[in-house]
């Protein structure tokens, strides 16, 4: 897990915080600008599988991290099932929506909008967020990024609840190549879901959804391979390849001093 830190530092932008080292045990904590960071915390521990969250200063919300390994799946198919969004769509049943609505076609990055089910009887939940991936063929590593931001094309909507409040970012490691089964995964993340529920019961929905998204989605991506459904590679893929599928879209002096995530935002995903 400590190689996978190291090889995402590659990928980090001035966007994106910089992860804290492997956590060692339950009560050593981290430091930062500001201090020492509250301690991460063993929430699971599983053969294949292990959760940690730690508090996040000034807030009632936790950050969370899992560690993983698959070994009957190729490291390609997990990369590209995550990035297809038509895909998720079927094997998703949270999705209510989930669009691509801008893409730079110079570095790859896009803005989506996903609309996801809450348990009941919360409202369900929209994001407005950037993602951005990136391979490294020569150290061989796999890293995709997301954050919230702000976009003029998709204002708030009464009929949702907008997290503005939301950072992941997955490094895939493969144990051999992309394309042979077997990998560790390290996931961070964080969201602010605005509800009104005390702190351990957004925890408890977060620890026990987390594990069920993965397990879908490691599903998802053995059905793709073992029934030969196509699924887009984005790892062959150069950015300009994909521009047709998307509004892309030439920053002028305007959009650059709006607030909303134009080429020149998208670009620091």
């Amino acid at each position: 897990m400590k190689r996978l830190e190291e090889m995402s530092a590659v990928f980090q932008s001035p966007g994106v915080e910089r992860h804290p080292p492997e956590p060692k045990s339950q009560t050593e904590g981290n430091e930062d600008s500001g201090g020492k960071k509250a301690p991460w915390e063993m929430v699971m521990d599983k053969k294949h599988f292990k959760l940690w969250r730690r508090p996040i200063t000034g807030s009632h919300h936790y950050q969370y991290r899992v560690f993983g390994t698959y070994t009957d799946v190729t490291p390609r198919q997990f990369f590209n099932v995550q990035l297809d969004t038509e895909y998720r769509k079927k094997w998703d049943a949270l999705v209510i929506k989930l669009e691509v609505i801008e893409r730079d076609v110079i570095s790859g990055s896009e803005v989506l909008h996903w609309v996801t089910h809450f348990p009941y009887p919360m409202y369900s939940r929209d994001y407005v967020y950037v993602r951005r991936y990136s391979v490294d063929q020569e150290n061989n590593v796999m890293v995709l990024v997301s954050r919230a931001v702000e976009h003029p094309s998709v204002p708030e909507s009464p009929e949702f609840v907008r997290v503005k409040s939301y950072e992941s970012q997955m490094v895939i490691r493969p144990h051999k190549s992309f394309d042979e089964n077997g990998f560790d995964y390290l996931l961070t993340y964080s969201d602010n879901p605005q509800t009104v529920f005390p702190r351990y019961c957004v925890s408890w929905m977060v620890s026990s959804g987390m594990p069920d998204f993965l397990e879908k989605l490691h599903m998802a991506t053995l059905k793709a391979k073992n029934m030969e459904i196509k699924v887009k590679d984005y790892i062959s893929s150069k950015p300009v390849e994909m521009g047709s599928e998307a509004k892309a879209t030439t920053p002028s002096s305007e959009r650059k001093n709006e607030s909303s995530c134009g080429p020149a935002r998208i670009e620091y995903a």
